[in-house]
């Protein structure tokens, strides 16, 4: 007799490579995170030994973020075209050197070139990610994957102000840059040495897994070709998701530069100050996650234009409607309690907005995700800088509040405009 041929395992049940490079881009996320925040819990020291004032502290947050936003379509487009492997290892061992760099910063103009050029070295780090999953992922799985990708970067964001407070206790602000940057380098040589452009590439993706890949995203020979600019520009749904995106990264900003600020003058004690400054970016994690579940199951059961757009745009008028409500508030927990619901609302709409992005974009999607967020870090640069102002003409946190409520609301309405079927063809 012969015995029975032994059953084997799918292949697909085998290979589960892209979900490693999820959690690489998790990583990445945490670590960009990581080096943000920590400015914002260092700035008081920083600007007591340099002698900043707080309109020089807002230069110097906003310093970063036009760097960021300069070169973000360029390195964007740089990873289109040769591929986000080589673009990515680049990206974060520079701005690891310059958030060491910063430990070196001996006054306000060294400060501001060390900071410029950390934005410059950061840029393009999220739409090469999300061109990654646009290689790795098919569209059924991007929603969820963008969202477990701002998962890591809000939950490490959430943590560094306690992380930040332990390490203060032990060390100078100094040598917090210097940890900090030094893990960037680690990640580095293990996202070059493991990674591949294409899943086709990896010797461990199996064939299932390729075919399950390879059969929910668009036809892309993996050459990039001429950007169609006119196309780009012309976009109706481009230039809304370029506004929606204007209005959501604005509000973020302020959450990481001036709203441990707004805690302090809220006569919060040192330990609760800690737990309130990292609760909008804590309660984000959970939104991340689910905002990516919820758009791609909505996707799958009424479309793509409820999936992104209707997740997209609810997200942003809850987070209108929460932040409006912390201004009217006479209660200061209450207030904090509900900024941080409008920074996890308006965290919701994360994976629905990148997803939307890479809908649009195929193989363009370093450039067309590029240009979304450009407008994002244009919000990211104003923000601390007209927080400050506002704050100065009104002499109460209530008016930035209100203006920061306000422009959720316009974002959401932006939502109305976005066609996840207006593809970008060149």
């Amino acid at each position: 007799m012969h015995s029975p041929a032994p059953q084997t395992v799918p292949d697909v049940a085998i290979s589960r490579v892209r979900y490693k490079v999820l959690g690489f881009g998790v990583c990445l996320a945490a670590i960009t995170y990581l080096d943000r925040v920590c400015i914002s819990i260092t700035a008081p020291d920083i600007m007591r030994e340099l002698s900043l004032s707080p309109l020089q502290m807002s230069f110097v947050f906003s310093a970063f973020t036009i760097a960021y936003g300069v070169f973000e379509i360029p390195t964007g487009w740089w990873g289109d075209r040769v591929g986000t492997r080589r673009v990515l290892t680049r990206i974060v061992s520079w701005w690891s050197f310059f958030t060491m760099a910063t430990a070196a910063a001996f006054n306000y103009s060294s400060l501001l070139v060390v900071r410029f050029l950390f934005g410059v070295g950061e840029a393009g780090a999220w739409p090469n990610a999300a061109k990654t999953f646009s290689r790795w992922f098919p569209s059924s799985e991007r929603g969820t994957a963008q969202g477990i990708f701002f998962m890591g970067a809000h939950l490490a964001g959430g943590l560094t102000p306690l992380l930040v407070t332990a390490l203060l206790a032990r060390f100078n602000w100094r040598m917090v840059f210097l940890i900090f940057g030094a893990v960037g380098f680690v990640w580095a040589g293990a996202w070059y040495r493991w990674f591949r452009d294409d899943p086709s590439q990896h010797p461990g993706v199996s064939q299932a897994e390729l075919e399950h890949i390879q059969s929910g995203r668009l036809a892309d020979s993996g050459e990039h070709g001429r950007v169609p600019w006119k196309i780009i520009l012309r976009s109706r749904s481009i230039l809304a998701l370029c506004g929606m995106y204007f209005t959501q990264s604005y509000a973020f900003y302020f959450y990481i530069t001036w709203f441990p600020t707004y805690l302090r003058s809220q006569g919060f004690s040192s330990t609760t100050l800690s737990i309130l400054t990292g609760l909008p970016l804590i309660l984000s994690v959970a939104a991340d996650l689910l905002g990516g579940l919820t758009t791609d199951a909505v996707s799958r059961r009424y479309g793509l234009r409820w999936g992104r757009c209707g997740v997209g745009g609810g997200s942003l008028a809850v987070a209108g409607v929460a932040i409006l409500g912390s201004a009217v508030s006479q209660n200061p927990l209450l207030s904090a309690l509900l900024i941080g619901v409008g920074g996890a609302s308006s965290a919701f709409l994360l994976g629905a907005s990148w997803g939307v992005c890479v809908d649009i974009a195929g193989k363009h999607a370093g450039v067309v995700t590029g240009c979304m967020n450009t407008a994002g870090q244009i919000g990211g640069t104003l923000s601390p800088i007209i927080v400050t102002l506002v704050f100065d003409h009104f002499k109460t946190w209530n008016a930035p509040l209100v203006l920061t409520g306000l422009l959720y609301l316009a974002g959401a309405a932006c939502w109305v405009a976005v066609n996840p079927s207006d593809r970008v063809e060149a």
